[in-house]
């Protein structure tokens, strides 16, 4: 085996990669769960690509047969059935554990100096993990899925110009038809699967680059022994490779809990208009996308000119990407950032899941309302980071990880 690795390595850096990224790539000793949504990432994103291959194989992207097709991997292909839930139930998995991600870089500030670079790279997994998710939406033919599609697709028509153009450009058609679902079926499985493999590698490579963060927020290369080895550091391999599997065994848990027992999770993992096959003569009760775009979607409904309501959801993305530059804060961990930015981050994260809630549900003129001001409410946590950040009083960072 010695020989057969000296051979590989002659020819490709294979012992290399494997110790600069797991067994002598120093993570901070005082990791804790909210750590464990990386690797589970990681995780749903190889079952979404090994469901998706499965399901390709007996999938048919046309509007006569794309609708009778799922039916025929339900019903008649051998385990189709399980491919086709973990598949859906994977899609929704896969935002849980982003968000919370996200949630854990927020909290700690992941995102600062010298890791600016790590938060661009998994903002763009997101934004091209909302383009996956959005062609793959529209490719079982159900009523929300056309409807839907139809709705988000006509907000492009509200650019000045070039909208009617480019609405026509996305479904490749002067309407929806099987033109838009066969190209949002080559987009879903081959080249944002591409582009979102590619951003991971380049996630992962600009973290290890400059190290994890902790709860702490304390830099681990500051304090090294005689052999450069970081004192407040340990191996990721097997120390946290051994810990993300008690992680992982929770995460199937519950995963295959709903797979097997509620899979449509009440009519948001697999809404039920989705059962019945896509009608341009029909339309649902109400059109709502599924619900990991609802808090964008009650953004764009919380104001009442389409235009500004288009800008405003896109603003409510994009400025994710500049965080880095609005936190002025001398600590990156919440633990010792003031009670202002502890209370900003609460109502920011409440109205986030509130936001959530009402893009389901069908607006009404106290929905609404209630919409305009969690609207407020989430830009106000980024647009007024750079004053109550750099204003507020913040505790001692310490020099070394505290446990």
């Amino acid at each position: 085996m010695s020989k057969f690795m000296d051979w590989v390595d002659a020819r490709f850096p294979a012992t290399k990669m494997w110790e600069e990224h797991l067994s002598k790539y120093y993570a901070p000793k005082n990791f804790n769960f909210l750590y464990f949504f990386g690797s589970l990432a990681l995780l749903v994103l190889v079952n979404q690509i090994v469901t998706g291959v499965w399901l390709t194989m007996s999938f048919t992207p046309s509007a006569e047969e794309a609708f009778a097709s799922v039916e025929y991997i339900m019903r008649d292909v051998e385990y189709g059935w399980i491919l086709r839930y973990l598949h859906s139930t994977g899609a929704s998995a896969f935002f849980i554990v982003v968000y919370l991600h996200m949630f854990r870089g927020l909290l700690y500030g992941s995102y600062q100096k010298p890791r600016e670079l790590v938060w661009l790279f998994g903002m763009l997994i997101y934004l091209a993990l909302m383009a996956e998710a959005f062609m793959g939406y529209l490719l079982p033919w159900g009523q929300m899925s056309y409807w839907g599609a139809q709705v988000i697709i006509s907000l492009f028509g509200a650019i000045p110009v070039i909208g009617d153009d480019l609405t026509q450009w996305i479904r490749g058609d002067y309407l929806i038809s099987g033109i838009t679902l066969n190209r949002f079926f080559a987009l879903h499985v081959v080249a944002l699967p591409i582009v979102i493999l590619g951003l991971v590698v380049l996630h992962i490579l600009a973290l290890h680059e400059v190290g994890s963060n902790n709860p702490d927020g304390v830099d681990i290369k500051k304090h090294k022994d005689e052999n450069g080895i970081p004192l407040d550091g340990i191996p990721f391999h097997p120390y946290y490779t051994v810990k993300d599997i008690v992680g992982v065994v929770v995460f199937l848990f519950v995963f295959c809990s709903v797979v097997f027992f509620f899979p449509e999770m009440g009519g948001y993992f697999l809404e039920k208009p989705n059962f019945e096959q896509a009608n341009a003569f029909k339309t649902p009760e109400h059109i709502a996308p599924v619900w990991y775009f609802t808090p964008f979607y009650a953004i764009l409904r919380a104001v009442p000119d389409k235009l500004m309501g288009v800008i405003a959801m896109g603003a409510a993305i994009a400025v994710l990407f500049v965080l880095p530059w609005l936190d002025r804060s001398p600590g990156r961990s919440m633990r010792y950032k003031g009670w202002i930015s502890k209370l900003f981050l609460l109502v920011f994260c409440v109205a986030f899941v509130i936001l959530g809630v009402l893009g389901v549900l069908a607006p009404t003129p106290g929905r609404t309302l209630l919409s305009q001001v969690c609207t407020v409410l989430y830009f106000a946590y980024f647009l007024l980071m750079p004053f109550y950040t750099r204003l507020e009083k913040t505790k001692p960072v310490p020099e070394r990880v505290t446990g």
